[in-house]
Parts: C-alpha cells; structure tokens; sequence
C-alpha cells in the first residue's frame, strides 16, 4: 500500500511475519550468532542488522519519510555516532545555542580532545546561524521544539541555508516525534531522536535512532560498528511494541497539553509558560507551519516566592521523575537533571532559571492533571 496514514505505519511498516506460528505481533530474535557462510547479509548485532533491529530502522524510516534508518542503544549513541560520521579533525559545527544538555556536554568535554571546533549560536534566527558558518564548517546541529525551553527554530530557514553553503543538517526531533514533525519534508539530511522518549512511550525502554539517506546511513553505520553502540534485540522488540501506539499517544499528549499550557498560562501562581501551542509564543507561527500538533512537553516558571522544590514534593499524581513521555505525567527543575552539569551562567544565558520547571504532560485525565497542579501551588 503506497501514501498510508501515520497509525497504520506505526502499526505495520517493517513487522516480521511469524511464518511459523502465525502469531500477530513479530518474534524477538535473541540470538548474538548467526551463519556468514553462503548468507548474504552476515548478520551480527553490532552491526545494526538482526531482524529485530531492522524491524525498527524502517518503522521509523518510514514514520519521516526517509530511506533509510538506524537504532542506537540510547539517544547520546545516536547523536554522537551521527555527529562523528560527518566531522573529523579541523572541521567545524554550528549548534543551535538551545540543545539538550546531554548533547551540549559532550561537544563541551570532548569535541576538544577530536580536533573538532564548534559554535553556538546567539538565538534561532537564520542570521544568528549564518553568523557562525566558516569555510570549514561541515554540520549544523538543531533541536525544534528545544529542550527545556521548547524554542521553536525555522526547520525550512536553517536547511536552506546549509545547502546553499554545502553544509550536512542534523536535527534532534524527539520533542516533536515523527508524529508532529517531519524535518526532512522540510530539506534537513538527518533526523536523530532519543527513542527512549515518545518513541518508547512506557518509561521502560534506552534506545536512540536516526534517519536520513541511504548514503548518509551507511556513512553513520561505518562509524557506529566501530564505537559500538547497537541496541539490543530485546529492546527492539520492545520498541516496535511501543510504536504500534504511537500515533494516538501523541494525538492525546498534544490534547492534554495545550489545554495544560493554556491552564498555567492563565494563573496568577506562574511568571511564564513555554508551550509553542500559545498564540503568545514567540515562534508559533512557525511552529503552526512545520508541526501536526505541539507536543506534550511544556516548561514554566513559578513566580519568585515560590518554593520549586516543596511545589514538586506537594504533588500527589505528577511524579518528579529524570525522564519524559512515558504514560505518565512527569516534571523535572533543568537546573538539578538534564542541564545541571553546565555552569550557572551557561544556564543563564539559555534562559533556565532555578524556578523553571518541565513538564511532560501525557494521557491521564486532563482534570486529575489540573487538580494536581492546582492543589500543589494552593499548598
């Protein structure tokens, strides 16, 4: 079937028929040892190509439109695999200056020690992007909608000026997952997410992925072999179980969401909400044109006499939890988790305050979610 809906994709695209038993969901292939004589491929997991580990390249492959895929066993796998493909020493990369803080760390600790030179933009602006190009820039590295400010950066704007310079786009689409957001529609090469995000859905799963051409695959296979950093057959299968789901778990994170987001940024308790899904969001706009719907992640920040602390102790349903998008609604200060290791004015200048809060709204019952955030603030 050609041009099939996103849930069907989620649902069918790259399954193994179980030809033995007829079973509806596709076999787990735990083997690490498979034959090399007279078999074309020679399969081995590091090598990103047990059947399992293929069922997930071309789900996701097909979920952005793209040729090809490949499943990493977390998203800093991915991201620094498929940075390290593209950029070797004496090369150069512009970042968005909103990245995740795992992401954001490792250029700080180690792209030194590579030989890799690297800038970060001033804003998200076309101009702020240009600004940083040199002649020896190879890459340019986006996150729409960003992490923990939800940011939303010109998807089309960045693609068309990397091409007009030769420049590979790399772009973190995990907030968004392939359900709201497309990039290569938009002209970006490769799309990577942390699979154990909206991906997983269940808070059970580490993985990461990557998309983008053929030639740009095989280009981060021949990296990935070498640093080894390949996803279990286990957690393949776990993720392909995920994704069947997909496509109405999002529909019902944006849902829940916007309403949240319109919620908060209504209440006298709250100095700011960061949702692109507010028409008083600097970027909506374009986040209307390049986005099906906006997510479940959201951040805001209390007002100054609030306590962040206490108020996440106060809440009895949302967990203060590290991680996002499972089943179940979870918030996190990005000064103590996911940007706590960058120095407090490096948090300042992207704009995290001490009294800034996550949240990632999921599929509870939209009134539970309000009560609990309401009573939290009353107490």
């Amino acid at each position: 079937m050609k041009n099939k809906g996103k849930h069907t994709v989620c649902i069918h695209d790259g399954e193994i028929k179980d030809t033995q038993f007829g079973g509806a969901v596709s076999p787990i292939f735990m083997s690490s040892s498979y034959p090399f004589l007279d078999t074309d491929p020679i399969r081995y997991p590091r090598y990103f190509n047990t059947p399992n580990q293929e069922v997930i390249a071309k789900k996701i492959a097909a979920l952005e439109n793209a040729e090809a895929g490949l499943p990493f066993a977390s998203g800093m796998a991915a991201i620094s695999t498929t940075l390290l493909a593209f950029l070797q020493k004496g090369d150069h990369v512009v970042f968005q200056n909103e990245i995740y803080g795992g992401a954001y760390n490792l250029v700080q600790e180690e792209f030194e020690n590579f030989g890799i030179d690297y800038s970060f933009t001033e804003g998200v602006e076309v101009i702020d992007f240009e600004n940083k190009i040199r002649n020896n820039t190879k890459v340019i590295y986006i996150e729409t909608p960003s992490n923990p400010l939800l940011t939303i950066t010109d998807i089309k704007a960045v693609a068309e000026l990397a091409k007009k310079y030769n420049i590979i786009t790399m772009i973190d689409n995990t907030f968004a997952s392939p359900i709201n957001q497309t990039p290569l529609n938009f002209g970006i090469d490769i799309s990577i997410h942390s699979a154990t995000k909206y991906l997983g859905g269940h808070s059970d799963i580490l993985a990461g992925a990557v998309v983008g051409s053929e030639e740009q695959i095989l280009k981060i296979f021949n990296k990935g072999k070498n640093l080894g950093g390949n996803i279990s057959d286990f957690m393949c299968y776990l993720l392909e179980r995920s994704i069947k789901t997909l496509g109405v778990r999002i529909e019902k994170h944006n849902e829940n969401a916007q309403f949240v987001a319109e919620f908060l940024n209504n209440h006298s308790a709250i100095e700011k909400v960061y949702y692109p899904g507010l028409q008083n969001h600097p970027n909506h706009d374009i986040a209307k044109v390049q986005m099906n719907g906006y997510g479940g992640m959201l951040s805001f920040e209390l007002k100054e006499d609030f306590d962040a602390v206490k108020f996440q102790k106060a809440l009895k349903l949302i967990k203060p939890s590290m991680s996002l998008a499972g089943v179940e609604s979870t918030i996190l200060m990005p000064t103590l988790t996911s940007h706590a290791l960058l120095s407090k004015e490096e948090r300042n200048k992207q704009g995290i305050s001490n009294n800034l809060l996550r949240l990632s709204v999921v599929i509870e019952n939209i009134v539970d979610i309000i009560n609990d955030l309401e009573q939290a603030i009353n107490k």
